[in-house]
């Protein structure tokens, strides 16, 4: 059984998606939620499935404390959802190729430092994309650049607001995140 932990900085409904995925799961379960914003969404609904959250400061992200916490619990496998700060290379150095990103728009467009969100979709509808989705890859030293490992698309009409695509978009990151961890899960084993 994988032990993971899933990285939020926000409202936690992805968090939620792959927590509930893994609840009666032989391959894994996310047995540590990390944030950084004490006032995060992603508290609440981890304290409803009884799933330890841990909130740390930059300063513990960077001095290695997060690290620490991560080896006491015994973490396999790391799943960024929603999470806004750069992975430190002590982490990644100890979970390489165990990282992994989902990002609200088909990389490497819109992508990069400052591209999260909102800021995304609003960029996809400003400059009249017909498409868009998301896009899951390996965590490295820079913003949105690890290797791809999964995309999905969804088609923008036209009249489309900033929140539509964004309402859709989301609805791909639950349709499709949680699998594709468990699939990374699997080849660990093999």
């Amino acid at each position: 059984m994988k032990r993971i932990a899933v990285f939020a900085s926000g409202s936690g409904s992805n968090a939620e998606k792959i927590a509930k995925h893994f609840a009666d799961s032989e391959i894994g379960r996310v047995t540590l939620v990390c944030t950084n914003n004490k006032k995060a969404g992603v508290i609440d609904r981890m304290k409803k499935l009884g799933i330890p959250v841990y909130i740390f400061t930059q300063e513990e992200l960077e001095n290695g404390n997060v690290l620490s916490r991560l080896r006491s619990a015994k973490i396999d496998f790391i799943a960024l959802a929603g999470f806004l700060k750069k992975i430190p290379s002590d982490i990644l150095d100890a979970y390489d190729y165990r990282i992994v990103n989902i990002h609200p728009a088909l990389l490497p467009d819109y992508g990069g430092e400052g591209m999260y969100g909102m800021r995304v979709h609003e960029a996809v509808v400003e400059n009249g994309e017909e498409e868009t989705g998301i896009t899951i890859h390996y965590v490295n030293e820079e913003y949105d650049d690890g290797e791809i490992i999964f995309q999905a698309k969804v088609d923008i009409d036209p009249e489309d607001t900033p929140e539509e695509v964004a309402y859709k978009v989301q609805q791909l990151e639950h349709a499709h995140y949680p699998g594709v961890i468990e699939s990374l899960l699997q080849e660990l084993d093999d």
